[in-house]
């Protein structure tokens, strides 16, 4: 679900060469439309990061800007589709113009869903996803493309948000649950438990964190916003008895990350030609997979990491980057205006077109029962304001 995620599947198609970046450089031959996220070049992500960031201020609480949410609106391409970003969108869509993907139409479609009021284009775009689905049950970043369990989870998360039941779902044959189990790595093998994002070249599966952090969500019918599961006592193990229903895949998935994140409470980079570092992005997405599995409790240590070691990484990296340290948080039920002493969503409001302010409420008149009692409310109001104007004062002097 996250910034890593789009830039992987860009990688696999030969478009970026280096190891996860967040956002996108500046490129002095871009231009950053207005009602845009960030202030990087957008033109391999813009659609996905102006998608988590209006998903994130959402889920704190605010209401996104209208112009912010007409830029999204107005990169949706006349099939339906979502390309990653449209410079021109006079321009159409296909052949030398901007391509349409699965991955940025499914993260539009989850943010449209949940501001509500735009059921044209989340509906055109989710029957432009049903159309892409492969006879093996899942979706490929490009249309046609060989499936992978990154893009089936996002697009599964899509159509649930959008009242979907992606689970039933076989256009062309098998159903989503049959492609992403295909893709799950058997228990007795190296990396049991984990998803790939692929088979190799030989037909072998290898352990892929960002995509088995994915396959979670995908496997549960989860999108990127998750509330906590049922928190559950017992730590998964990988299990390969029984009938492997999409629930044991998600434990067996689950039981991989923990076990990854147990020592040093993140992830390591395991992107071609990366240094070996700390994967923030992936540890935020294994916080919310693991607490919509109901492992809240083990999904404190990497959400402990990261408040400690992340708030530079999303600094650097963008909106994108902040999004989804705010919906780890949502996640496991923490507070992302304190995140290891920042403010995330205040953050993530400065990168782009301010959030229209809430309708403050009502205030309550005081029942007048004589004229004395109301003097007396009246003094000690004043006496009150006083003293919170001081107290206020006092914040701004000591604020850094």
């Amino acid at each position: 679900m996250n910034v890593r995620r789009s830039a992987a599947a860009l990688a696999a198609i030969g478009v970026l060469a280096a190891a996860a970046p967040a956002t996108a450089a500046p490129s002095p031959k871009a231009t950053v439309p207005a009602g845009l996220f960030g202030k990087g070049d957008p033109t391999y992500d813009g659609v996905w990061r102006q998608s988590l960031a209006l998903l994130a201020q959402h889920t704190a609480g605010e209401k996104p800007a209208d112009q912010a949410v007409t830029w999204l609106t107005g990169q949706q391409c006349a099939d339906g589709g979502f390309a990653s970003f449209r410079a021109d969108t006079g321009k159409p869509c296909g052949g030398k113009g901007a391509q349409t993907d699965t991955n940025s139409t499914a993260a539009a479609v989850q943010a449209l869903a949940a501001l509500g009021g735009h059921e044209d284009v989340t509906g055109k775009a989710v029957t432009w996803l049903k159309a892409q689905q492969n006879k093996d049950g899942g979706w490929g970043y490009s249309p046609g493309g060989p499936s992978d369990t990154n893009s089936t989870s996002v697009v599964v998360g899509a159509l649930a948000a959008a009242g979907e039941k992606p689970a039933g779902l076989r256009g062309k044959g098998k159903t989503p649950d049959d492609a992403l189990a295909s893709f799950a790595v058997p228990c007795a093998q190296k990396g049991g438990g984990a998803l790939a994002f692929q088979p190799d070249k030989k037909g072998e599966l290898e352990a892929n964190a960002d995509a088995t952090a994915a396959g979670v969500l995908g496997a549960l019918g989860k999108g990127f916003v998750v509330e906590s599961g049922k928190a559950r006592d017992k730590a998964p193990a990988c299990a390969s008895d029984g009938k492997a229903t999409p629930a044991r895949l998600a434990d067996n998935a689950s039981a991989y990350l923990i076990g990854a994140v147990s020592k040093s409470g993140h992830l390591m980079s395991a992107m071609p030609g990366a240094e070996n570092q700390p994967d923030f992005g992936n540890t935020a997405d294994t916080v919310v997979a693991l607490a919509a599995d109901g492992w809240t409790e083990q999904a404190k240590k990497p959400y402990a990491w990261l408040e400690k070691n992340a708030a530079k990484w999303a600094e650097q990296s963008g909106p994108a980057a902040y999004a989804q340290l705010v919906l780890s948080a949502h996640a496991i039920g923490a507070d992302p205006h304190d995140f290891g002493g920042t403010d995330l969503v205040r953050a993530l409001d400065k990168l782009g077109p301010a959030p229209a302010k809430q309708a403050a409420a009502p205030e309550k008149k005081a029942t007048e029962k004589s004229g004395n009692s109301v003097w007396w409310i009246i003094g000690v109001g004043l006496v009150a304001g006083i003293g919170v104007g001081f107290l206020f004062s006092g914040r701004k002097k000591n604020r850094p």
